[in-house]
């Protein structure tokens, strides 16, 4: 039986380390299925959601699925500090590692208290093992754990600071496009204030970003669980915006040339399409369509009253359609995974921007008519 829990404690000792290498160390994904992350992540998030259906405030069921993300780190970081401290207890207790002890107990529960002191470095010495393997085991994990711990220290931050670059370009989406944002609330922003110029070269910051996006998330999947600060937005609608605007002008804008768009468009397609791969979740086309041919006149009017038409014509139409195909599927996908709606083409009527809005000011002037 010794022999036995000898070599799984052993088995469970690599095993731990190596996942904590792939999900903190290695900085790309790792498609093996029997993962204790994968599993986690997955029916945590499923148990987590099933919860969050039962909210009926859309606010607090917000505010509820965006503790997810934050709090199943530390439950992570304490299964594999649990799996550590009882793989080492194991492990001296299958050697026969004598301890020196007050009660002079050698039973299962005074190793597994001898390997938490150790584990943690916490050092009280009422109980020290009593020989050569025994110490060197304890040297082996006291190096585990300051090694685990400085992982941990210097994981967050890093997260941290990805969560945060990625909100500033949503953020900066308040003003340009409407909250939520849309596509035809942004180009008509742009046009009627004779932004082309400062429209390509938000494209081109598009373009990094889905492409930061995109290997943040590779690498990181869990912020993939981290929920905007902000109302009404996320970086699944923002990444959706990113790919409707880009149509729009790959169809034919007048004014506007569709260079930009193509490269910012095969970016953006690009992390949606690779995040679904990660997160295992087949494209499937939304219920309801998005752009249905009465909401296209309404985009195509608010294009035109802003002086910049959208190309006509079934030609138009059918490429318009093609490009949606190339993306929707994917970002329909991932927002019913991760409880998020798309965002609509057109502006809802009398939104405001969460600019315009504040707690203590419910009143807050309209400056819609600053963007007409």
């Amino acid at each position: 039986m010794r022999t036995v829990a000898c070599v799984l404690s052993l088995i469970c000792l690599a095993y731990i380390l190596w996942e904590a290498f792939e999900t903190i160390v290695l900085p790309r994904t790792v498609s093996r299925n029997l993962r204790m992350t994968r599993l986690l992540y997955r029916y945590g998030w499923e148990f987590w959601t099933f919860t969050a259906k039962r909210i009926r405030s859309a606010e607090k069921r917000e505010t509820f699925l965006g503790y997810f993300g934050p709090i199943s780190l530390p439950i992570l970081m304490a299964i594999w500090a649990f799996g550590l401290i009882l793989s080492f207890g194991t492990l001296q207790w299958a050697l026969g590692v004598p301890m020196n002890d007050a009660e002079h107990s050698q039973s299962y529960r005074t190793h597994l208290y001898m390997s938490g002191t150790t584990f943690f470095t916490l050092g009280y010495g009422d109980v020290t093992p009593a020989s050569s393997n025994g110490r060197l085991s304890a040297v082996i994990e006291s190096g585990v754990g300051l090694g685990f711990f400085a992982l941990v220290i210097g994981y967050l931050p890093v997260l941290y600071q990805v969560f945060s670059k990625r909100e500033i370009t949503i953020s900066l989406l308040d003003a340009r496009a409407g909250t939520p944002p849309a596509a035809a609330e942004l180009l008509r922003r742009y046009q009627v204030n004779d932004n082309v110029a400062a429209l390509d070269a938000l494209l081109k910051e598009w373009e990094h970003w889905s492409a930061e996006l995109l290997e943040s998330q590779l690498s990181y999947p869990v912020l993939a669980y981290y929920r905007s600060q902000h109302d009404r937005v996320s970086w699944l609608s923002t990444l959706t915006l990113i790919m409707d605007t880009c149509s729009l002008l790959i169809v034919g804008v007048d004014g506007v040339k569709p260079t930009q768009a193509r490269l910012t468009f095969a970016m953006a397609r690009h992390a949606a399409v690779d995040i679904s791969l990660v997160f295992n979740k087949a494209p499937s086309d939304p219920p309801e369509d998005r752009l249905p041919p009465e909401r296209l006149r309404e985009v195509r009017q608010i294009l035109a009253d802003a002086g910049a038409p959208l190309r006509e014509g079934e030609d138009a139409d059918k490429k318009l359609q093609k490009l949606r195909s190339l993306y929707e599927p994917y970002v329909h996908a991932l927002g019913k995974n991760f409880f998020y709606s798309l965002p609509h083409w057109i502006a809802e009527p009398d939104a405001k921007d969460n600019w315009q809005t504040s707690a203590w000011d419910d009143d807050a002037p309209d400056t819609r008519g600053h963007f007409a």
